[in-house]
Order: structure tokens, then sequence, then C-alpha cells
């Protein structure tokens, strides 16, 4: 298992008040109707695309955004967004701080995003990761080589795979080292002249009054917990996505280079780094 990010200073309990739940509930039914429901018609057009196209997908990752987009609007969070996205084929890697990064990430660029095997068999998550084309990866060493050739396929087809190289979330207000091991794929000798990897910062303001840490998700929270915390609040605050220009693979000397140097760029967008 990879450590969980900690803290010494735990967030205060969870309380909930009579008009925070009504919030819940509208958020929440609204949320899931437009998440599930995006998820069936997402799984119907795959019954087509995946005969037809296999790995490619024409149609549905505009029904990922649409929803990721649809999401951010419903819970009330602000989205902003700078920078090109990234044309060349490649990889993307992103500060991670919340569940909430994946609908902010997928509501705006067409991404892959590759996650640890569990989440395959989290409830309504893993069901939504697998439909949307999530990559799985185990920790173990002897499995290196089976997932050098998952990412090989999937980039040789156009497949933008975005991975968070802290390997754990955070409380939103800090980047912790780049981890090098994932960024291996992109040295395979067969396609390491032609990809690129696309930094990207990812912040977070909290609703004005709250904890600065609000939407970081860290340690032993429970999921369900900061799910109700964010859809209770009665202000929302904002994000902002920002995406630097694309670091080429065949530019670095390995993975660890690479690591670095995506690390330096993408602290180069967050407050105070």
């Amino acid at each position: 298992m990879t450590p969980t990010w900690q803290s010494d200073d735990e967030p205060a309990p969870l309380v909930i008040s009579p008009l925070g739940w009504l919030r819940v509930i509208w958020r929440g039914g609204l949320l899931g109707l437009v998440t599930f429901g995006g998820l069936i018609v997402l799984v119907l057009l795959r019954l087509i695309e995946r005969p037809v196209w296999n790995q490619h997908r024409p149609w549905t990752p505009f029904i990922t955004q649409f929803v990721c987009r649809m999401a951010l609007i419903i819970i009330g969070i602000r989205f902003r967004t700078s920078g090109n996205l990234m044309r060349e084929a490649g990889g993307v890697v992103v500060n991670h701080a919340s569940w909430l990064d994946i609908f902010v990430l997928n509501a705006r660029k067409r991404i892959y995003f590759v996650s640890k095997s569990e989440v395959a068999g989290w409830p309504a998550i893993g069901w939504l990761a697998r439909a949307t084309g999530t990559v799985f990866i185990t920790r173990k060493g002897r499995d290196a080589g089976i997932q050098r050739d998952l990412f090989s396929d999937r980039l040789s087809v156009g497949h933008k795979l975005l991975f968070f190289p802290e390997g754990t979330s955070t409380d939103s207000l800090r980047i912790v080292p780049f981890k090098s091991t994932l960024f291996a794929a992109f040295f395979t000798s067969n396609l390491r002249h032609d990809l690129s990897i696309q930094p990207v910062t990812v912040i977070y303001r909290a609703p004005d009054g709250e904890d600065p840490r609000f939407y970081g998700w860290w340690g032993e929270m429970e999921f369900g917990a900061h799910l109700l915390k964010v859809l209770a609040a009665r202000r929302q605050g904002s994000v902002k996505v920002i995406y630097h220009a694309p670091l080429k693979v065949a530019d670095y000397a390995d993975r660890k280079e690479l690591a670095r140097a995506s690390e330096a760029v993408v602290r180069s967008g967050f407050p105070n780094s």
C-alpha cells in the first residue's frame, strides 16, 4: 500500500445543520442524476464504439466532460483555467488534492486517469472509473513490465494518460515530491521520441470563512463524510487549473530527470511554492 499523506493538525469533526442537510439532498440528488444518467448514456454508446473503434473513443469522452462540468455547477464550485491544452501525444501530470480532481480535470480536457487497482472495486466510483477508460495499475514490482506494455498500448492509440506522481492526495495546500515510477512507460524505445508530458497545477480556494484545507482529502478521511461536507456547504469556493507548456520526453535522460522537471513546473504555478 502507498502511504497516505498525514497531518498533525486534523480537521474539525463534521457537523451539518438542518439547512446543510437540505443542500445535501438537493445537490446530491442532482449530482447522482447527472452522473449516473451520463453513465448509462456512456455505456450504451460504448457498446457501439468498442466493436467499431476498439480503444478509440470518438464519442464517449464528450459525455464525461459534460457530466464533470455539470457536477461542478451543481456543487457550486467556481471553475477557471489558464494555458493551452496539449495537442501532442503523451501524458498529463498533476498535483493531487481531492476526489474532486476527477471532475475538475475531466471538465476541460479529454484524458484517461491512471489509478491504483483498488479503486476498480469501490462502489459507484469504481463503476464510473471503469466506464470512462481508467487505466488500473498495481504497485507490485513484478507487474512493472505488464503496466509498461499497457501504457504503451493506450499511448499508441492517442490516449492522454493522466496520473498523480505524488502518489497520494494532500490537504490541497502543498505539493509533495513526485515519484518517478510511472514516468518509465514514456521512455519505451518505440514511443519516447513522439511523446510529451504536460504538467498541470490545480489550486483550490476554500469557501470564505472555512478552513483553507476545506477541499483537501487526506489521511484516514472517509469519502462519504468528505462528500457530505462539500455538498452541505452554504458557500462554495473555487478551483483554478493551470495548463503549462508540455515537456518533450526525448529531451530528458531518464524517468527521474523528467519527474524532477515536471514537479518543478507544477510547483511554479502553486502559491507559496
